[in-house]
């Protein structure tokens, strides 16, 4: 079932990567973002989410089930804002939701479990910080998806099928709204 996507100009890797199981993908000849550059790309406004590819390819990645992929391109968002301050916070709180879905298609259920639970924490000090409750942040619904990482640490999931391919394994989707682009 094909799935919506937010920066369909962006074509996924020919296969998810997971460590162990596949060629790593920026060290390994064979790896599919091999030979790539990696520049540290515009800081995410949050504001305007929509005029970040980089965002928008990311949560295109997540959604289909490419986790580490998806977790590369918020590190380079999360470097660019500077690795401290509320839109850092929420993009390691990302960043630890594709974790997540690693050890998922790991099969590392504890690791599922702690990397799920800070995003959760990191999510739930943003709502707290924050003044008005339901709030989005860069098109996402900050209660809902921290309650979808809570979720996922108290009930963690492990499929470790074999597949090159993404594959959706975490029950969390991320469903941007209000996006302006440019």
């Amino acid at each position: 079932m094909p799935i919506d996507r937010y920066a369909p100009e962006v074509p996924f890797p020919a296969y998810a990567f997971v460590p162990g199981r596949h060629p790593h993908p920026v060290t390994n000849p064979s790896g599919h973002s091999y030979g790539h550059s990696h520049a540290v790309p515009y800081p995410l406004d949050p504001a305007r989410p929509g005029d970040s590819i980089e965002f928008l390819s990311a949560v295109d990645l997540f959604n289909a089930g490419f986790y580490w992929e998806a977790h590369e391109e918020w590190e380079g968002l999360w470097i660019a804002a500077g690795r401290r301050g509320e839109l850092a916070d929420f993009l390691k709180s990302l960043i630890k939701l594709a974790a997540a879905g690693v050890k998922a298609r790991e099969g590392q259920i504890t690791g599922v479990e702690r990397h799920a639970r800070r995003a959760s924490d990191l999510l739930r000090s943003m709502i707290a910080d924050r003044s008005q409750p339901g709030s989005n942040y860069c098109g996402l619904n900050l209660d809902e998806l921290a309650l979808a990482a809570q979720s996922l640490a108290e009930q963690p999931i492990v499929d470790d099928t074999p597949s090159t391919m993404g594959r959706v394994v975490i029950p969390v989707r991320l469903i941007l709204s209000d996006l302006d682009r440019a």
